[in-house]
């Protein structure tokens, strides 16, 4: 069969297609609707390789469960559907820069949170969800599903407030939760110095991959935990450096902190819990 010769307009036509997908996938990056595209494309798999096995029973099931769910994909994801053709009302679609805007606004509406809360003395913990969920730890929490804002982080810690003890997790733009009781570490050899919160923030990180944030109303120091490693006395930069990249996110998140350290190598560190006061 002869290939059909190919004009420069085929080349154009595909990297415009293929730049117009790129941008619609950004816009829906860690949102619902990423994931449910991701299962989508799970069940579409499953799908062929059923056809091609003749598995008639699971390819007929397959094929009106997937047809079901383009039905209702509109119904369910509404919010997030509105959202973009919103931001392509608006012309983001054709901003390079405009997920690295939001990532630098998230970081400032949360340093500035804690920023206020160190200044004030106000013990706090925030958890900062990645890959592994925490549907179990917040489960059982006060749920708020809201958009992250300094204003609402210090609410939720200020004295007084019926909300203020426990921890907040945060899911990327979203306030997931608040007052969520976390697993405390079970390490032996750590000083009678730290509090529960320190604890906690120790414990969840153990198991799992979240970063942990921890304003010491005792000392007025912010304090980091990682992998069951605790870090304290980050400064302003640090913080602003370490939630930039959280953000971010769109790199594999072992890469991301990985690099995050080497930005950090000598000014604080990471690798030990450190065990005196």
């Amino acid at each position: 069969m002869p290939i059909p010769d190919l004009r420069w307009q085929d080349f154009l036509d595909i990297f415009i297609i293929a730049f117009i997908v790129y941008r619609l996938l950004l816009l829906v990056v860690d949102t619902r609707a990423m994931q449910l595209l991701k299962g989508l494309f799970v069940l579409a798999a499953v799908a062929v390789v059923a056809y091609f096995l003749e598995l008639k029973a699971l390819t007929w099931l397959l094929s009106r469960l997937l047809g079901a769910l383009f039905i209702a994909i509109p119904i369910l994801f509404q919010p997030e559907l509105r959202r973009v053709l919103e931001e392509l009302g608006r012309g983001h679609l054709w901003r390079v820069r405009e997920i690295q805007e939001r990532a630098e606004s998230l970081a400032e509406e949360l340093l500035r949170a804690l920023l206020y809360l160190q200044g004030h003395r106000i013990g706090a913990l925030v958890v900062l969800q990645k890959n592994t969920g925490l549907k179990e730890v917040w489960r059982s929490a006060v749920s708020l599903r809201a958009a992250l804002s300094q204003e609402l982080l210090v609410s939720l810690f200020w004295p007084g407030n019926p909300l203020h003890d426990g921890a907040v997790i945060l899911d990327r733009e979203m306030v997931i939760a608040a007052s969520c009781y976390l697993p405390l570490t079970e390490k032996s050899d750590l000083s009678r110095w730290y509090g529960t919160r320190h604890r906690a923030a120790l414990g969840v990180t153990e198991i799992s991959d979240a970063l942990a944030l921890v304003v010491s109303e005792e000392r007025g120091e912010v304090s980091l935990a990682v992998n069951g490693h605790l870090s304290r006395g980050l400064n302003e930069d640090q913080i602003r450096r370490l939630l930039l990249h959280y953000f971010r996110g769109g790199e594999k998140e072992a890469s991301l902190w990985e690099r995050f350290r080497e930005e950090l190598k000598g000014d604080v560190d990471l690798e030990r819990t450190d065990s005196r006061e």
